[in-house]
């Protein structure tokens, strides 16, 4: 949606002057818009060295108009954001960057080790997934995967790693199909698990919480925050966010999501949900 994101972030079509904050930078797709588009400046943050170094070579070209930081989200403040800012964003989840690279253990449809870190985190998937009591376990993947079948996902991750430590994508995936089924040409059985595994090894949505407030904390009058997020949790403490942040004035009552090209076109959009809103307070 990046058309959407910039119209929203440079509202009159101009981005004179304007400065953005980038909270999630990946490989600076958004980034390169918005500074084609005529942002002065943009902040790009993130806590995956290796998106940093992606997005350094892909915008050298903006000069010194872009700047990278590495800093997870809930850590940015005002000597990060040197100044008040014109918009931020928030584009959640994981990228296809680290989605496609095997070595980073992300995903279910190829082998690699199960890491799923996106910085320096101590805690892997491996560890998780081999060290949980069951029921803990199982409560990991109702809540943030919204696996109904949770407890019979969590026996049978029991009973594979007291044969022997479950330590790659593929064998985690196998053993989740095997307990599930898999209907052909449905989804992947283990996508849940996955996902669940991953917001709580990078402990996401306590991130996303702690984080959203300090974002309109760095708006100045009118400056706009942007969140494109990728699931039911991550939208719900975005919602509950805008609506409840008295400096806020919210523009998009119901969230906005890709059009029916896009999703051809992108797959992995399908599920996106975009919200914005204004601060009307005056700064500090």
């Amino acid at each position: 949606m990046v058309a959407e994101v910039v119209e929203c972030l440079l509202p009159g079509g101009s981005g004179t002057g304007r400065r953005v904050a980038d909270m999630t930078v990946g490989a600076g797709g958004h980034a390169a818009a918005l500074l084609d588009a005529g942002v002065e400046h943009v902040i790009g943050f993130d806590r995956d060295p290796e998106a940093l170094r992606i997005a350094r070579e892909r915008l050298a070209v903006y000069g010194d108009r872009f700047t990278a930081v590495h800093r997870r989200f809930s850590q940015v403040g005002e000597a990060e954001a040197t100044g008040p800012l014109h918009g931020v964003l928030f584009d959640l989840g994981v990228s296809s960057m680290q989605l496609d690279e095997p070595a980073r253990g992300f995903g279910y449809r190829v082998d690699g080790p199960l890491d799923m870190r996106m910085g320096d985190g101590d805690v892997t998937a491996a560890d998780l997934v081999n060290d949980l009591p069951e029921g803990e376990l199982a409560d990991l993947l109702f809540e943030f995967g919204q696996e109904h079948r949770s407890r019979r996902v969590a026996a049978a991750i029991g009973r594979a790693r007291r044969r022997a430590r479950i330590e790659t994508t593929d064998q985690l995936a196998g053993v989740v199909a095997s307990a599930l089924g898999r209907r052909p040409g449905g989804p992947h059985p283990a996508r849940r698990t996955f996902q669940a595994l991953r917001i709580a090894v990078n402990r996401e949505l306590e991130e996303l919480a702690t984080s959203l407030p300090r974002a309109v904390g760095l708006l100045g009058p009118g400056g706009r925050v942007v969140v494109l997020s990728y699931h039911s949790l991550e939208d719900g403490i975005v919602k509950r966010a805008f609506r409840d942040d008295e400096r806020l004035r919210v523009l998009t009552r119901k969230p906005l999501q890709p059009s029916a090209e896009e999703r051809a076109r992108n797959p992995r959009a399908r599920s996106a949900k975009f919200r914005a809103a204004e601060r009307v307070e005056e700064a500090a």
